[in-house]
């Protein structure tokens, strides 16, 4: 676990020490035998183990090289190797960055442009504050928490499964899928978010206003059990409501910003307060188990 901590603050720190990092996470490689498996099936994958094939068979490499440096000099080559798992599974865009050029956007144009990188699912973006506040939560869970959720489960594998997954399910590798696949890797993209959406939310009641949180989350689940991060979405919506009524309740003259952009920028230091306090309850198992 002090590991898996470690690796987590120092492929944030890198992430910000290096902004052209993003540029070096492509995935071509996976697309390419995407594309050499549709070329030996002729285009009909089988229904239930193609997705499999086309993601299980990279992890399980992965997950060779895993077993076989664990107990090498120390620990140090497989603690170096999750990290490079982790930064390469990491974002792959900046979420800080897409969300500050959406801001800085003059015109509306320019502003539904820069929008576009937080709508992976494709489709026209949507600027207004909230849709614009529930793509940066996606995005969060997507591009950050998702990806750290697995880390901590499965190590290597946990960070590059979910980040392939993710790619066959709303990413860039789906356009080398048959339709059967693309809905299959919705599906288990779905099942794979849905205990991450859960835990940031609960995060985001303990660093927001919790009362409304829970209410969002409550009135959500009343309309049955559904596999679904929606209730993200609402409680995501209902903490910037909330920060918004304070802030605007402590007001002093300053230069006006538009109200959507507002929504924007506090949706975004929400997802920071939910990172941090992840860190911080996971640095409290770490010294748990030194002191146990």
């Amino acid at each position: 676990m002090s590991a898996a901590l470690i690796a987590v603050v120092v492929s944030l720190l890198l992430g910000h020490l290096f902004p052209s990092l993003p540029s070096l996470r492509r995935y071509d490689w996976f697309i390419g035998w995407l594309h050499w498996l549709g070329r030996q099936t002729g285009g009909e994958w089988p229904n239930r183990v193609g997705l499999l094939i086309a993601v299980g068979l990279p992890l399980a490499a992965v997950g060779a090289a895993q077993f076989l440096i664990d107990d090498a000099w120390y620990g140090l080559p497989a603690f170096g190797f999750a990290l490079l798992a982790l930064l390469y599974a990491w974002g792959p865009r900046d979420l800080s960055l897409d969300v500050e050029e959406v801001i800085e956007a003059t015109g509306p144009e320019a502003r539904r442009a820069a929008a576009v990188a937080l709508f992976p699912e494709g489709g026209e973006p949507v600027v207004e504050g909230p849709t614009l506040v529930a793509a940066v939560f996606r995005c969060a869970l997507w591009r950050w928490f998702g990806v750290l959720f697995w880390f901590l489960v499965a190590g290597a594998v946990g960070a590059l499964g979910y980040r392939l997954i993710s790619l066959c399910a709303q990413g860039e590798a789906r356009r080398s899928l048959p339709e059967g696949q693309r809905g299959l890797a919705r599906t288990t993209l779905a099942v794979l978010n849905w205990p991450v959406a859960q835990l940031m939310t609960f995060a985001l009641a303990l660093a927001a206003d919790f009362d409304r949180v829970l209410s969002a989350w409550r009135d959500w689940h009343a309309q049955g059990l559904r596999l679904d991060a929606g209730f993200l979405d609402a409680a995501a919506r209902a903490s910037v409501a909330s920060e918004l009524a304070e802030e605007d309740a402590y007001a002093v003259d300053g230069p006006a910003q538009a109200p959507d952009l507002l929504e924007l920028r506090d949706a975004m230091s929400l997802v920071w307060r939910i990172l941090l306090l992840w860190l911080g309850v996971l640095a409290l198992l770490v010294l748990a188990g030194w002191a146990t």
